[in-house]
């Protein structure tokens, strides 16, 4: 298969540009879709480290020959599948807007909404299709009604956006931020729990609560933390933008009372599509940013009143549901794990260098940190791409200071033996 793909990319080269005839272009898609079967077909075990199996898979993304891409967590690229269905819907779009986005895909909203309610759980009365993450809780955060003096529970080491949110809602309305500081790793429910207790007074509203720190990969005990929230009639907000589709789970497995994702992450949606999900007694209550006629009302669709937007990326959602249950939700998961786990404990052979991610399955997945002692993360970072070609991200984050590796289902073992040999150089130095 490697050496097709090498084949096929040399004869594109010569020709100038990477245009496959519809032949070879049926090749790669019947091959994909011979790879998936025969996974699915596999014992689990077996099919997650299966990496024939997987550089078959990978084929179905147009990853860059030259760079190696390691920051999957900031955006994920899309399967080809998913492009094609965005160049579709938007070229449609424009032979008629107002007809083919009005008129047509506009009603697929409703199928979709469906399909992702299906996919996280919950009832299509509770599912809102929004931009992002930062759209789905901005929601949330300037919808809910709080008094001045009301308390929100958070910790330092949630997304930048969602911090700005809740200190611009203290600045204009007078609430007050209980700030939680992580030491991370944690490998201790308990002690995360501890920790929001003991920022809670009798004021206490809210639990902003991140499922899976973005800096770091360390997830949180959330079903534990939303119990918890509910027994003392407290609001809780799970912030799930690394988490969905990333891990095998249903939100209505720690019920929250909101929940936001983004879909362009680990599902491979199209860019700028995310979810918002709102149990259903909490929606009358919650304003919209873009209100309708009926603000108050108990219907989820009053959170899509966006005007015009680009139904293309939207519609497009379906094709990446499709390509992530091909897949299978729990094989996904445990294939990403195992990758992290793989470059992570041959890193940490080296005495210069330190993770600063568990590697226990209850408290870790995809998203893997790492230093080396006496480097800064930036450094390390240009080094990896001035040198080796890798993309990383730098974290500096109030008490973290890290280097932060994302792969992804088309990322190979051959892949992350060449991120670690250039980790390993870097050390050396």
């Amino acid at each position: 298969m490697s050496s097709r793909r090498a084949f096929i990319r040399k004869s594109a080269g010569v020709a100038g540009a990477f245009a496959l005839s519809p032949l070879a272009v049926r090749a790669f898609a019947e091959d994909i879709s011979d790879a998936l079967h025969t996974l699915n077909r596999l014992p689990f075990e077996q099919s997650i480290t299966d990496e024939d199996l997987w550089s078959r898979i990978a084929q179905a993304y147009t990853a860059s020959p030259t760079i190696l891409n390691l920051n999957n967590g900031g955006v994920s690229p899309q399967p080809k599948v998913v492009q094609d269905a965005v160049d579709r819907y938007y070229h449609l779009s424009n032979e008629a807007p107002t007809y083919y986005m009005w008129q047509i895909l506009d009603k697929g909203r409703e199928p979709l909404r469906r399909k992702l309610a299906d996919l996280a759980g919950t009832s299509a009365e509770e599912i809102c299709i929004n931009r992002n993450t930062t759209e789905a809780l901005g929601i949330v955060t300037y919808g809910l009604t709080l008094n001045r003096g009301d308390e929100i529970v958070m910790t330092r080491q949630d997304y930048p956006n969602m911090v700005h949110a809740w200190k611009q809602k203290e600045m204009r309305e007078g609430i007050k931020i209980k700030w939680i500081n992580l030491n991370l790793p944690v490998e201790n429910d308990d002690v995360v729990l501890r920790e929001f207790i003991n920022a809670t007074t009798s004021k206490t509203k809210i639990w902003h609560i991140t499922h899976m720190i973005n800096w770091t990969g360390q997830i949180l005990p959330v079903k534990k933390l939303c119990e918890e929230a509910r027994k003392r009639n407290i609001i809780s907000i799970v912030d799930g933008a690394h988490t969905f589709a990333h891990m095998d789970f249903k939100i209505s497995d720690f019920n929250p009372d909101y929940y936001g994702t983004s879909l362009h992450k680990w599902l491979s949606a199209p860019f700028g599509t995310g979810m918002l999900y709102v149990k259903r007694e909490n929606i009358a209550g919650l304003y919209p940013i873009f209100p309708n006629d009926k603000p108050t009302d108990n219907n989820i669709r009053k959170f899509e009143s966006l005007g015009t937007r680009s139904f293309a990326p939207e519609q497009a959602i379906g094709q990446a549901i499709d390509f992530h249950l091909a897949i299978g939700a729990k094989r996904k998961e445990e294939r990403l794990r195992y990758l992290k786990n793989y470059w992570c404990e041959k890193v940490m052979k080296h005495p210069r260098v330190k993770l600063h991610v568990s590697l226990k399955p209850e408290y870790s997945c995809a998203l893997g940190t790492f230093s080396i002692d006496g480097m800064d993360p930036n450094d390390v970072v240009s080094r990896l791409f001035n040198d080796f070609q890798i993309h990383t991200t730098a974290i500096k984050w109030e008490n973290l200071s890290c280097v932060r590796v994302t792969p992804h289902v088309y990322t190979s073992t051959r892949d992350l033996d060449r991120f670690v040999d250039a980790v390993m150089k870097i050390a050396a130095s």
